[in-house]
């Protein structure tokens, strides 16, 4: 393995650096502006079992450190993804690929994900129990142990990959929901998505955006993600993803001594497409500046 390999839940990534859901579609939208080739992998867009037109717009409000989005995970439904955009991504992405899931029932994320665990392209599933913008699903499933292990049992149950949940920020005790998705069987946790967020227009008197509330993410949530990314290190034995408000390799390095074995950069490729190209790039210069040998012998390095 090189300077910049880990290996996560079995499989070996060339570098830590893994757009998140949401940020990267399908892949071949930012294929056309470099070879995505170069990313360790990358979390496709949030998949459900049927079609999402997403929720009303306006979706996106802009914030000091950050944004707010609510899109409401729009889709095309698993079938559409396997039979059209996987192929397209195909063509473009020559790595295993991270699958990111969301569902409505424990019923819907199994079925999701034992579609999506046949497909040779899938590398691991990113169970996704806490996206903070939907009614009726996603984050009400990781903001209780019960819930997120009942999940976390279920995908296990129908899959032979790498099952990563992803946990809410929005909770008191996110270490108990780590610990209860790693006895229910959980390969791998990722760790944090967006955090509740709201703004309001100052001249109409009313929310910035139609679903009122959304997630908040970008560079302010960075500190919380690093505590968080810490806290869950301590307490699991399967591999940590950290995520939120990533966009540096600095920043990457952080994550990494604070227990994440990978780290998912969002919000920043909205505003600089090219930034995980830019961060692989930076690494080694960055693991020199600070005697860094090897990005596997700081997981978890902080003193």
């Amino acid at each position: 393995m090189g300077r910049l390999s880990v290996n996560l839940c079995g499989i070996t990534l060339d570098n830590p650096v893994i757009p998140a859901s949401g940020t990267f579609g399908y892949g071949y939208e930012y294929a056309e502006l470099y070879d995505i080739n170069c990313l360790g992998t990358f979390s496709f867009k949030g998949t459900t079992k049927d079609s999402r037109f997403g929720n009303p717009t306006p979706r996106i409000a802009e914030c000091p450190g950050g944004m707010i989005n609510a899109v409401g995970l729009q889709n095309p439904g698993v079938e559409k993804v396997i039979a059209e955009e996987l192929p397209k991504l195909k063509k473009c992405f020559h790595k295993p690929v991270m699958a990111n899931v969301s569902g409505f029932s424990v019923e819907d994320y199994a079925y999701t994900c034992e579609k999506l665990d046949k497909e040779e392209q899938v590398g691991w599933l990113e169970v996704n129990v806490s996206c903070p913008n939907v009614h009726g699903g996603g984050m009400s499933f990781g903001t209780q142990p019960e819930a997120a292990a009942e999940v976390t049992r279920a995908v296990k149950a129908v899959t032979t990959k790498p099952v990563i949940i992803k946990l809410s920020p929005n909770v008191t005790d996110i270490v108990s929901i780590a610990k209860a998705c790693e006895e229910a069987g959980a390969d791998g946790i990722s760790l944090i998505n967006t955090m509740l967020g709201m703004r309001i227009d100052l001249r109409s008197r009313k929310p910035v955006i139609a679903n009122r509330m959304g997630g908040f993410s970008g560079p302010a949530i960075f500190p919380v993600a690093v505590r968080m990314v810490y806290q869950v290190a301590q307490a699991v034995k399967i591999p940590v993803v950290g995520v939120g408000g990533v966009s540096s390799a600095e920043d990457v390095i952080e994550m990494i001594l604070a227990g994440a074995t990978a780290v998912e950069v969002g919000a920043a490729n909205l505003v600089n497409p090219t930034i995980c190209r830019d961060i692989i790039a930076r690494l080694p210069e960055v693991m020199d500046k600070y005697g860094i040998n090897t990005l596997e012998e700081i997981i978890g390095g902080v003193k």
